[in-house]
């Protein structure tokens, strides 16, 4: 199979048949053999029961429907787990991701050798109070994860099958799957602009809480790639540090203390030295810090994670 194209939906019955006759006039056009999976993450506007009356009449639509709604995230997930084709595109169901740019993304991926490819929505039609965050947030994004993308948001994604089997994707972590391939060892990424439709049906079902969600997610990545499977480099380093720092100053007062005894000048007793006390706060942090670290590890090396979702329906699966 050539392309698998996965769409996560939510209340989007409105537009799933013009993007579905869209996808395949763009497929047979190209004489692609391909599979739609659409992941309903917790629809309750009927968007279910399009999925499952229009997969008796069309073998290339495939549904998956959850019985709550988890995110974007657990969507692309159990998509990904599905996808057969050599190519995954991922797009979004409100018709603001346009099937027209699939070729293109196809040929990058299998003729210029790409691992993954995403869109670049650079002509946009959201308002200021949306574009001007993006561009800041993608820019730091950017800067953080070391891999120079304009629309890290973009849900308009392609990528080679073994990408998308060897990541996983969890929490809102949707929006750093670059990153995610890139520790993965897939480091051929690409970009593409790609149009931008207005979008025509319902309403946005992400507000401007996500630019602040995506920067809380993107320390959370950015420190769990870094040191998720070894919380002793990050923890113990700091403790040790707080710690020496904490002994040294500890010390210090102590020989301040016997030099002047020596040279018969009376001076305090140590504890009513506010110095001691910052010097005790030190250790005793940095103590804790070790500690964690320590639990830290044997919790990452004994741990096994997984990603359950309570799928209610399958269609042509």
């Amino acid at each position: 199979m050539d392309i698998s194209i996965i769409i996560p939906l939510y209340n989007e019955v409105e537009s799933l048949p013009e993007l579905n006759r869209w996808i395949a006039e763009v497929m047979n056009a190209n004489n692609f053999t391909y599979e739609i999976l659409l992941i309903d993450d917790g629809s309750n506007d009927g968007s279910w029961n399009w999925i499952e009356q229009n997969s008796v009449s069309d073998s290339h639509v495939k549904g998956i429907r959850f019985r709550r709604n988890y995110g974007k995230s657990a969507a692309l997930h159990t998509g990904f787990e599905e996808a057969q084709g050599d190519v995954v595109i991922t797009m979004d169901a409100d018709l603001q991701d346009s099937p027209d740019e699939i070729p293109k993304l196809y040929a990058m991926i299998k003729e210029q050798g790409f691992d993954l490819v995403s869109g670049w929505k650079k002509k946009r039609f959201d308002p200021i109070s949306k574009t001007l965050p993006s561009k800041i947030y993608n820019a730091t994004a950017s800067y953080v994860t070391g891999i120079k993308l304009h629309d890290f948001n973009c849900g308009l994604k392609a990528y080679r099958l073994e990408v998308v089997k060897s990541i996983e994707v969890y929490g809102e972590m949707h929006r750093y799957i670059p990153y995610m391939a890139k520790q993965a060892g897939f480091s051929n990424i690409g970009e593409c602009v790609v149009q931008h439709q207005a979008r025509k049906y319902g309403i946005t079902k992400f507000g401007l809480s996500r630019f602040i969600f995506g920067y809380l997610d993107l320390m959370s990545i950015s420190f769990i790639s870094r040191f998720g499977k070894r919380p002793m480099h990050l923890f113990g380093t700091l403790g040790s540090l707080m710690f020496l720092l904490g002994s040294i100053a500890i010390a210090w007062i102590g020989i301040y203390k016997l030099v002047n005894l020596a040279h018969g000048i009376l001076i305090g007793r140590i504890t009513q030295d506010p110095y001691f006390y910052l010097a005790l706060t030190l250790m005793i942090l940095g103590t804790q810090l070790f500690l964690a670290g320590f639990l830290g590890e044997l919790i990452s090396r004994s741990s096994i994670e997984r990603n359950t979702y309570l799928i209610d329906k399958r269609v042509n699966l």
